[in-house]
């Protein structure tokens, strides 16, 4: 049996996760987080042979929370994220993640995935292994790599139309905080504006 934790701030995500998973006789969702302090609980108070995470969730995410959780226990991590940028796939496993993918592939995507990092292995799907290893990046497309997963987190809210207020609500930090983030990433990308940071991010679309 592969006892599973599901960690994501969407109940809706939660929710299809487990009815995927509730098809395979021997896998078993064990426990549930929203948010990077539950994870931290899980990781301490059960027992569980895989973590299925989440990139971006309120208080402690990404390669941070990773980093926490393999501190504590030497456990699986399956990222399962809806971004699609070979340098965040790059950047979790460098963080001691097991695998990536992404949460538009298939459902036998997902079981396989499991397994493979259930049986110590690791994995990544095949179109972003190909990135990786092809994708050359030219200087200006290496510049949002110098990012913080905090600080692509709120670029990529920034670009998808959310205000300074919104990002702090989702994100569950406070609006100074965002603000700091944001003037952080614009000076890391050599930017000045929200019109340079919407034409940046269409520049580089299949990267940011």
């Amino acid at each position: 049996m592969i006892r599973i934790i599901i960690a994501d701030d969407h109940a809706l995500v939660r929710a299809g996760l487990k009815r995927i998973l509730a098809q395979v006789p021997d896998f078993e969702v064990v426990g549930e987080a929203a948010n990077g302090s539950e994870v931290l609980d899980c990781v301490r108070d059960k027992f569980f042979d895989v973590l299925l995470l989440d990139l971006s969730m309120p208080g402690i995410s990404g390669a941070d929370l990773i980093a926490r959780v393999r501190a504590n226990r030497e456990i699986p991590i399956l990222v399962v994220s809806m971004h699609s940028e070979p340098y965040l796939a790059a950047r979790v496993l460098r963080a001691g993640a097991s695998g990536y993918i992404t949460k538009d592939c298939d459902p036998e995507i997902l079981i396989g995935a499991i397994r493979k990092v259930a049986a110590n292995g690791n994995y990544i799907t095949p179109e972003l292994a190909e990135k990786l290893v092809f994708d050359k990046s030219s200087p200006q497309r290496a510049l949002h790599t110098r990012l913080s997963d905090r600080e692509s987190e709120v670029l990529f809210l920034l670009v998808n139309g959310k205000s300074v207020n919104e990002i702090a609500m989702q994100l569950s930090i406070s609006n100074k905080t965002v603000s700091t983030h944001k003037v952080r990433l614009m000076e890391k990308l050599n930017l000045s504006n929200m019109a340079e940071l919407m034409r940046y991010t269409m520049d580089n679309s299949s990267n940011v």
